[in-house]
Formats: structure tokens, C-alpha cells, sequence
């Protein structure tokens, strides 16, 4: 029960491989810039998936190299209680010189073990206080150093590949209150 006539539809049909088949140099024309764009969409992927590949590379190795880093650091950051240890060990007198001479030994190796490995000691005492490298643990009222100068060190700090690993603890010289008094009336 079709009600359209079947001449209709025949020619509709036709009509499109005709056309095709009458201009074979426009269907090989139209196939060839088909592929050609194929070909861009499939090398420009290529292309992104190589350089998202290189960009991964250089993630996973920078990485590597920053987890060794951290590694490394938090061993050195280990071994600081053990190389203070031994400094406070060597301060105290004792009777057994074989005993200090040996003791002395193992600190040189130890620190310059982990010297090598990157490990800088911060010079505190007599310099300017910073509160980025130092932490003050006491505050003494003194005239016979500069204000905020460092009087003494309690524990080294130290810098481990450039970065600061541990702040040294020190005792920092404040002006007296009446020299305070005196510079701000003036």
C-alpha cells in the first residue's frame, strides 16, 4: 500500500551513483582530500600523544630526582641528634684520652660523611639575628653587643643542599629596656 509511485523513488537512487560514476576524476578528487584529511587528524594525534609522552618522561624523572632528594634529606635530617650528641660528648672532659681521640674520629667521619652528601652547618654566633635561619630560644638584655646580635648557640643549624634543613637555637642580645626608652624619646 505504497502510495507513492515507484518512478519516483527509482530516479532519486540513480541520481547519486550516476553522478558519481559520470565524474570519476571529482570522486577521486574528493576521496584523496578525505584521506589527506585523515592523514592530518591521524599525525596531528601522533604528534600530541609524542609530545604528551615526552612531557610525561620529563614528570616521572623530575619526580624521581625530588623523591631521591627527600630521601636523602630526611636521613641526613635523622642523623643531626646523633652528630649533636657527639659535639656535646666531646665538650665534657673525661680521663680517657684513647676514649676522646676514638670519639673524635667518628664525629670527623660522621660530619664529613654527611658534608658530602650536601650538608652545611650556619654560622650563628656573632651574627645578626634571622628569624628565617635562627630561632631564638632566649632573649637577654645586654649592652655589651649590638641589638639582635647572636650571644651564644645551643644547637647548630644546618643547610642541606641549599635549603634549610634545621634553624640554629640561640640566645640573641636585646637592648636594655631604658636604652629602649631613651632612642624612642628622642
Amino acid at each position: 500500500m505504497n502510495n507513492k509511485p515507484e518512478s519516483v523513488e527509482t530516479p532519486q537512487e540513480d541520481t547519486a551513483p550516476e553522478t558519481n560514476s559520470s565524474d570519476p576524476v571529482g570522486t577521486l578528487t574528493a576521496e584523496r582530500d578525505q584521506l589527506a584529511a585523515e592523514k592530518a587528524e591521524l599525525q596531528d594525534r601522533f604528534l600530541r600523544a609524542q609530545a604528551e609522552f615526552q612531557n610525561f618522561r620529563k614528570r616521572v624523572e623530575k619526580e624521581r630526582v625530588e623523591f631521591a632528594e627527600y630521601a636523602s634529606t630526611e636521613a641526613v635530617r635523622v642523623l643531626l641528634p646523633i652528630l649533636d650528641d657527639f659535639e656535646r660528648a666531646l665538650k665534657v672532659d673525661s680521663a680517657g684520652k684513647e676514649f676522646i681521640k676514638g670519639m673524635e674520629l667518628i664525629y670527623q667521619r660522621l660530619y664529613e660523611s654527611l658534608k658530602k652528601l650536601g650538608l652545611e652547618p650556619l654560622v650563628a654566633a656573632g651574627q645578626p639575628f634571622d628569624p628565617h635561619i635562627h630561632h631564638a630560644v632566649e632573649m637577654v638584655e645586654t649592652a655589651d653587643a649590638p641589638d639582635h646580635t647572636i650571644l651564644d648557640e645551643y644547637q647548630r643549624g644546618y643547610n642541606f643542599k641549599g635549603r634549610l634543613l634545621r634553624p640554629a637555637m640561640v640566645k640573641v642580645a636585646v637592648e636594655p629596656a631604658a636604652e629602649q626608652g631613651e632612642s624612642a624619646n628622642e
